[in-house]
């Protein structure tokens, strides 16, 4: 049998483009250009003597084969990073202070500690769990170094945007929302305390389509609002994003669309350093792998 002898850029390129659900996008993240990409995937396949990838609408998906390799290139692509990241940072030391936005306090906030703890074990991070204006506060005024945090729409100093993900709405597992719109109440929510832009969302949203609503309980933490969602008390809006697996979206057209929100990297400097820049290469790659399909 041939032996095969993985490119870890092609592989990357793979990943990349699978995990962002676009090879132009994967093509911009990694400064390349589309036909670059392109060619590199027809390389894979040539090599591998299998497509990878089959069209899907209008965009890509992966195959069999192709979905049996992504899990090993993860693999493959974490080492290898993690092992150049470890001989490079041997002398990185100090502390660096993260934050991020409560939806990605669970699973997001695990992998990014873990990652970047092994790479970079002489660095200490702090890792901060708050609401998106608590964020925005503590990052002008010096307090954390970065932040991930969903883009409320003003226009902030060092930003760098990350991507969007669809709002979705969000009930317990044996919630209606139909019955509940053509019942004689008003349809209850459970939202974050105000100002929250996915309670905007939401109570725009249903006044644009002539829902009547009524909030039957706010919370000034996500863990509040997951806990009230899941006893039955209302409908909520988040994203997929850290989604319990007690609760799912309800996608019916009785309820009306959510837009997009974005996602947004905040940093206290414009040149924040080294240290820093690994901390976001860390998170941009793990956000990919956690964004919903």
């Amino acid at each position: 049998m041939r032996r095969i002898t993985f490119d870890l850029d092609i592989l990357r390129c793979f990943v990349t483009g699978v995990d962002l659900g676009s090879f132009a996008k994967a093509a911009d993240r990694l400064g390349r250009s589309t036909s670059a990409v392109s060619a590199q995937l027809k390389k894979l396949e040539d090599q591998l003597g299998t497509p990878v990838l089959r069209k899907a609408g209008r965009g890509m998906a992966t195959t069999a084969a192709g979905e049996s390799l992504l899990g090993y290139a993860r693999r493959l692509l974490e080492l290898n990073d993690e092992a150049a990241t470890a001989v490079r940072g041997v002398e990185l030391a100090g502390s660096i202070r993260l934050g991020m936005q409560e939806d990605f306090g669970e699973h997001i906030l695990t992998d990014v500690l873990g990652r970047f703890a092994r790479a970079h074990p002489k660095l200490r991070i702090e890792a901060r769990v708050a609401r998106n204006a608590v964020l925005v506060e503590q990052i002008t005024a010096g307090q954390l170094d970065l932040a991930l945090a969903w883009n409320a729409g003003a226009l902030r100093p060092h930003a760098e945007a990350v991507g969007e993900t669809p709002m979705r709405w969000i009930g317990a597992q044996d919630c209606d929302p139909q019955s509940l719109i053509a019942g004689p109440e008003p349809l209850p929510l459970v939202l974050f305390d105000a100002p929250c832009l996915m309670r905007t969302a939401a109570t725009q949203a249903l006044d644009k389509a002539g829902i009547a609503w009524r909030v039957a309980f706010t919370s000034p933490s996500l863990g509040g609002v997951w806990a009230a969602v899941a006893a039955g008390l209302g409908v909520t809006v988040r994203t997929e994003v850290g989604l319990p697996s007690r609760l799912r979206t309800h996608d019916t057209p009785a309820l009306p669309t959510l837009p997009k929100v974005g996602l947004d990297l905040l940093f206290s400097e414009a040149d924040p350093g080294p240290v820093v820049g690994r901390l976001r290469d860390v998170v941009l790659e793990t956000v990919a792998q956690h964004a919903p399909a």
